[in-house]
């Protein structure tokens, strides 16, 4: 293996791992919140890190497909104790949001149609939506920083929204036109104006081939179980084959993919409603963890409505660990695979470029996800329209529902004017929620 970096203050495998558990059952607010406390941790408190180092990590790990916060402290792991420090680092921080999340989601499947919960999941749905439009705020005012970038997201909107592009396909496009441009226009895309010279790490090419062979074989394991027990069009080989393709694909955090992944789980494979959908987010919201554990909620859904010859309880406990698995240990192989080219990567121009292009496209499909909840959220029932090559979302007008606009307004009020946490939020909307659905 590659010798690992040499960390500021190396701490013990044991304190490691403590300190990563506390992390992972605080990490709440998304990837800005998560990495911010991870910052404040490992570089601040602990100083297991420099400031330079650590935004190091966090530039490569940008660049890749997955929970960028999760394979931030992967990579960190792996720093601090090499391979298993990276895979207690990578699994610690999932765990304790993974767990909270199937409670949720058992809770969900057997609790709805007690009048608690369903108003609390109604009040959730307006926190929901704010939250998307807040991201997309946060997201546009750090990416888009020219005139290049700005067309780059509007193209993006348009592709998605009225074109109905797969959103692999735009994460290409984006990415092919920010690694052209880069050399005419580098300043518009945020790169340096010259690649820098890094001495490549000794080995790495061996390092990543045995860590490539390694993973994927982990990663597909389980897959060749169930088709070999269940045979290959089971329920949870699609699971498994969707959440795969999701995992190389997820450039940009959550928010990016989940239009595309909301287009297929509802749409495609009818796993799940709309409404459920953004039931799902609002779950995944009040889950300390990565957002991208929303796939956890999804694939227990999917496998507990079509349980055979499982009980729906097992097969969604299956379809949630499964979830689970091809959803992190691919992101964790880019880690592993990964680290010894770090340098390289951080020093091309080009690459610099293709990721702010990439992260500027990342704006106009969020948009769309705020779009696509807003109409489901404030008026139910949303009819896909066409006209040639064109594709939009109809509504009717009329079928506002009151009581969601109100509390949506409010959960902006919170959120914009009060600057309330998410958690806050959260909980708010759902008491809200409980007491309209009684009193409403």
């Amino acid at each position: 293996m590659p010798p690992v970096p040499e960390p500021t203050a190396r701490p013990g495998f044991g304190q490691a791992v403590r300190v990563w558990f506390k992390i992972g059952c605080l990490s709440f607010g998304g990837p800005a919140g998560q990495i911010a406390l991870m910052h404040r941790i490992v570089v601040d408190e602990k100083k297991w890190l420099p400031e330079a180092r650590f935004m190091h990590a966090l530039n490569f790990c940008m660049l890749l497909p997955g929970p960028e916060a999760q394979q931030l402290a992967t990579y960190t792991g792996w720093l601090l104790h090499g391979v298993r420090g990276g895979l207690a680092a990578g699994i610690l921080f999932v765990l304790p949001g993974a767990a909270v999340m199937l409670a949720l989601s058992l809770l969900y499947a057997f609790g709805r149609g007690i009048g608690a919960i369903d108003g609390a999941l109604f009040g959730i749905k307006a926190a929901v939506l704010v939250i998307v439009v807040e991201a997309l705020i946060r997201i546009g005012k750090r990416a888009l920083t020219s005139r290049l970038l700005i067309g780059i997201a509007a193209a993006a909107f348009v592709g998605i929204y009225f074109l109905a592009l797969p959103f692999p396909l735009i994460v290409a496009l984006a990415g092919f036109v920010g690694f052209m441009a880069t050399p005419v226009h580098p300043q518009k895309l945020g790169a340096p104006a010259n690649d820098n010279n890094v001495t490549p790490t000794p080995g790495r090419w061996r390092h990543a081939a045995i860590s490539v062979v390694t993973r994927l074989a982990v990663w597909w394991a389980p897959m060749l179980l169930i088709a070999l027990t269940l045979g290959p069009h089971h329920v949870l080989i699609d699971i498994g084959l969707f959440f795969s393709k999701l995992a190389v694909v997820t450039f940009g955090g959550a928010y990016a993919v989940l239009a595309y992944m909301a287009q297929q789980a509802v749409d495609s494979h009818h796993w799940l409603t709309a409404p459920e959908m953004v039931d799902a987010l609002g779950l995944a919201e009040t889950t300390p963890g990565p957002l991208i554990l929303v796939t956890q909620f999804v694939g227990f859904l999917a496998a507990f409505r079509d349980a055979a010859p499982f009980t729906p309880l097992t097969a969604g406990l299956i379809g949630a660990a499964l979830t689970i698995w091809v959803t992190f240990v691919p992101s964790m192989l880019w880690i592993f695979a990964g680290a010894p080219f770090i340098e390289e990567l951080r020093g091309n121009k080009k690459l610099a470029g293709a990721l702010s292009a990439i992260t500027a496209a990342v704006v106009g499909v969020v948009l769309n996800l705020s779009v696509w909840f807003a109409l489901h959220v404030l008026f139910g029932t949303v009819t896909e329209m066409h006209a040639g090559p064109l594709r939009w979302y109809g509504f009717d007008e009329n079928a506002l529902d009151s009581h969601v606009a109100v509390l949506a307004v409010t959960a902006a009020l919170m959120t914009f004017r009060f600057h309330r946490s998410l958690i806050e939020v959260i909980v708010v909307m759902a008491a809200l929620g409980a007491l309209t659905h009684y009193y409403g």
